[in-house]
């Protein structure tokens, strides 16, 4: 089953859109293609070019820039190019296809209360927002700020009043909304049992879901002499909110822009808002917590080139590692990471209201290229002159370079440790071992098992004609054990397209291989595909038969056989004298 956030979806259903869904269509609806070939080629949508590596494949279902690497389903492609979210994306292919998402009645109970709480949630929005204009003390912190109004409006910005229960009074009316604003986060209950309001007397600066929707809150004292708890006072995790995963701006930031050129991220909610004031208008923020792995996904879903601003002392740079360490694995096709750190005393608010856009925007320039900064950090306090300050860094930098995916910028990662330290293999003790069995063989010499799965991925229907147990199971070549995966895949799945295939082995240590097998235009017709693939196997049970007869010889040699084994040889060599 595949998660999603109201309950799973069954992957059946999912295979059966992708399959449905005219990928040439909903990807030319948005990107102007050409025919050529089998493919449709046009300019890569996620990154800038002048002539066309996009490929779009209709018999696949999938596409794949040769630029970039971007690559996936029309699942994919939605989620890349409209920036859904993986349910949001679901509902509108199931849409345009007239297919209706199934959910059993327990999870249509679930999206009811998910729909009721942001409902509530809006309510309590546009209720801050009444407040903010009926409060001469919020109005004129924002002056001083210099938020105008128009900005004010984009983030939604408003008042939560002084009192203990001017929301509750305002909104709750019924036991079951007093309910639904406390599973919302907005209202918090005495050890006795009362309830009262979360927010009093701050700033409130709603948090918005990937369709603008709010769904939590954030609020800010207005005066450093207020003695009502934190400076900033966030929502609790709830049914609609996990901090870990959202990210404040983001929002305002794709209703922007059509395409996101960078995203600076940044700690706080006037620093995002101060850097659109100024017309820096890529800002977002992470809501109290060090950047996450959810967030990181987040960030590259909607950029390539992701900038962390944090300020120069040690908290900041703390942040900054732990940024770090959460974007590494994230780090592939074109993805960049940079690091700017502010100098002491100043925050993203301040120093573009001193320097302004154009001075903020010649920090970003000068900011730290993910790989210095990794070098520089793990080296602060390594002496690289001693024979042991360079195995220190050699043995701090290996376990997180093995979090890089594979590709050009590990490898560049570990040419620059190997100029460091000399060590001329720099991470390979740290790489999970593969065995012969489930590595792909090189490309120098199409072996057989090379040839079945580069032609089971044009049509993976052809998985559903080969019978287990398999008579090649027990052969000792490379690729066996993909090969066998790939036929379990879509056997337990038969409307896997290549596309829908290439995603469930997105995780694989041969996910790139495998990929680089899908793009490989096999000539022939399908039936002639068809029948080479059939061959291919044919010939690998023959193989695994011979070297199963190969075993039995040695062994007679060497100890003898018993007469179960002198049985079997016959029996194998007997078939192979049948053979055509």
């Amino acid at each position: 089953m595949t998660a999603s956030p109201t309950g799973p979806i069954p992957d059946d259903f999912i295979d059966a859109l992708v399959a449905r869904t005219d990928i040439v269509e909903l990807i030319g609806s948005r990107v102007p293609l050409k025919q050529a070939g089998r493919e449709f080629v046009g300019l890569c949508p996620f990154h800038d070019e002048r002539s066309p590596s996009f490929s779009v494949s209709p018999n696949k279902q999938f596409f794949h820039c040769f630029g970039c690497g971007a690559h996936g389903t029309a699942i994919g492609f939605l989620m890349q190019y409209d920036r859904l979210e993986f349910l949001d994306a679901i509902e509108e292919l199931a849409k345009r296809a007239g297919m209706e998402v199934p959910r059993d009645t327990r999870h249509r109970h679930r999206r009811d209360d998910f729909d009721a709480l942001v409902a509530i949630c809006a309510e309590a929005e546009a209720f801050f927002r009444r407040q903010f204009d009926a409060s001469p003390k919020a109005q004129a912190y924002l002056q001083r700020r210099g938020v105008d109004a128009g900005n004010r409006a984009r983030f939604g910005i408003g008042y939560a009043p002084a009192g203990w229960d001017g929301l509750l009074r305002s909104l709750a009316g019924s036991p079951e909304r007093q309910a639904l604003l406390e599973k919302a986060g907005l209202l918090s209950r005495k050890d006795g049992g009362s309830v009262y309001d979360k927010f009093r007397d701050r700033l409130m600066f709603p948090i918005h879901d990937r369709r603008g929707r709010p769904i939590a809150f954030g609020g800010r004292i207005l005066s450093t002499g207020q003695d009502d708890g934190p400076k900033y006072l966030n929502s609790p995790e709830t049914p609609l909110f996990h901090k870990g995963r959202e990210l404040y701006g983001l929002w305002q930031v794709r209703k922007a822009h059509s395409r996101i050129g960078r995203l600076i991220v940044v700690e706080g909610y006037m620093d995002v808002v101060a850097l659109f004031q100024y017309g820096i208008d890529t800002a977002v923020a992470t809501l109290g917590t060090a950047t996450t792995p959810d967030q990181a996904d987040l960030l590259f879903r909607n950029s390539s080139d992701v900038y962390f601003c944090f300020d120069g002392d040690r908290a900041g740079r703390q942040a900054a590692w732990r940024a770090l360490q959460s974007v590494l694995p994230r780090l592939r096709e074109g993805r960049q990471a940079f690091f700017l750190f502010l100098p002491e005393g100043q925050d993203p608010d301040s120093l573009i209201r001193e320097e302004g856009a154009a001075g903020f925007d010649a920090r970003l320039r000068e900011a730290t290229p993910c790989s210095d900064y990794f070098f520089d950090e793990l080296s602060r306090d390594i002496a690289l002159r001693t024979l042991d300050g360079k195995a220190r860094l050699a043995e701090r930098a290996k376990p997180l370079l093995a979090r890089i995916p594979e590709g050009a910028f590990r490898d560049l990662m570990e040419q620059r440790l190997t100029s460091l330290t000399g060590l001329a293999q720099s991470i390979g003790e740290t790489r999970q071992p593969v065995t012969p069995r489930t590595s792909l063989p090189g490309n120098r010499r199409r072996s057989l098992v090379r040839s079945a799965i580069a032609l089971l991925l044009q049509q993976p229907a052809l998985a559903l004609e080969v019978t287990p147990p398999f008579a090649f199971a027990d052969l000792r070549q490379p690729g066996v054990d993909l090969l066998i995966l790939l036929i379990e895949r879509i056997q337990a799945r038969p409307n896997l397209t290549t596309g829908a295939l290439l995603d469930a082995l997105a995780d694989h240590p041969q996910a790139a291989s495998v990929r680089t097998l899908a793009l490989t235009d096999i000539p022939g017709t399908t039936d002639a595909q068809r029948q080479e693939f059939l061959g291919a196997i044919a010939r690998l049970g023959q193989q695994t038969a011979d070297q199963r007869i190969a075993e039995l010889t040695e062994q007679q040699r060497q100890v003898g056989l018993d007469d179960q084994q002198k049985t079997e040889l016959r029996v194998l060599l007997s078939r192979r004298l049948e053979r055509p």
